[in-house]
């Protein structure tokens, strides 16, 4: 029973790490939107990375990663977008609505990391908050 738990602690965990570097990726596209010749890159979505390889391709880019600040390296893709006449092919609005997406995703994670904290506290008999 809470080795079924633990897995989804680790999804969940796992999820947040992906929506942290996911949102990187999105924030350097946005801060490079007006230089010319910037090309956009996407995160891979998480339900990709995840069932790639059975767990995902979530992997430590050195000792202590996925332990302590939770970096995860990612095979990012050039987005599929038209350049601009400059070459730049970052499109604010596609970036915005994939912040949203992200920041739902995060927001997921952590609501599964509550749920579960609080019933393996109260298993524990520690109370549910």
């Amino acid at each position: 029973m809470f080795q079924n738990k633990v897995e989804v602690m680790a999804m969940a965990r796992a999820m947040a790490a992906h929506a942290s570097a996911a949102h990187s990726v999105v924030a350097r596209n946005m801060a490079n939107a007006d230089t010319p010749g910037f090309v956009a890159l996407d995160a891979p979505a998480f339900a990709d990375v995840w069932a790639d390889a059975g767990r995902g391709d979530l992997r430590q880019t050195r000792a202590g990663h996925m332990g302590g600040d939770g970096r995860v390296d990612l095979r990012l893709r050039v987005a599929d977008s038209q350049p601009d006449p400059n070459g730049n092919s970052v499109s604010i609005e596609r970036e915005t609505f994939k912040a949203a997406t992200i920041l739902q995703q995060h927001d997921m994670a952590l609501g599964i990391y509550q749920s579960l904290s609080g019933a393996l506290r109260s298993a524990l008999g520690r109370g549910g908050r």
